[in-house]
């Protein structure tokens, strides 16, 4: 097989690299340049990136998703939360605001470290909430047995992308 030089000036960070590489696969620099040029130039190699690039958006789209799901949640329940209070709080008189800000600041500060005692368990109201919406199947009938000559069953938000 024929082959042709050529002499390429490429960046100091990727001639390193590429010395590296070399060095640690016990590779010439040539073929690892070759097999690159190869990948590159090769017609399904257009393909396989957009395969990549596909499955990464697919995963990014769930991830919003995700995240707009539980954005929802959390604005409707302080909408809620909020209707509510206007709902029952009676107006304080003057005479008693004082001791109403020490009262409204001993509940905040209160309310911050349960607050983080629940953040430090790792527990989420969100997911207790879209447990309670959408309960996982598999706690009350146990783990969905697969149908003999089916396709196995994948989670979409634990399947590995």
């Amino acid at each position: 097989m024929s082959r042709t030089r050529l002499n390429l000036f490429i960046e100091p960070d990727h001639a390193r690299r590429l010395d590296e590489l070399a060095t640690m696969k016990g590779l010439s620099k040539s073929s690892i340049i070759a097999a690159a040029l190869a990948s590159f130039l090769s017609p399904d190699s257009g393909d396989q990136r957009e395969a990549a690039i596909a499955k990464r958006l697919d995963r990014l789209s769930r991830q919003f998703d995700k995240l707009e799901r539980d954005q929802n949640i959390l604005i409707e329940t302080v909408a809620l939360y909020v209707r509510y209070y206007l709902t029952v709080s009676t107006p304080v008189p003057e005479a008693h605001q004082d001791a109403a800000r020490a009262q409204g600041r001993a509940r905040f500060e209160q309310f911050i470290e349960q607050l983080g005692r629940h953040l430090l368990r790792g527990k989420s109201l969100v997911r207790d909430v879209v447990d309670e919406i959408q309960p996982d199947e598999s706690q009350f009938f146990g783990p969905l047995k697969p149908t003999p000559g089916a396709a196995p069953a994948v989670d979409p938000e634990s399947a590995p992308s």
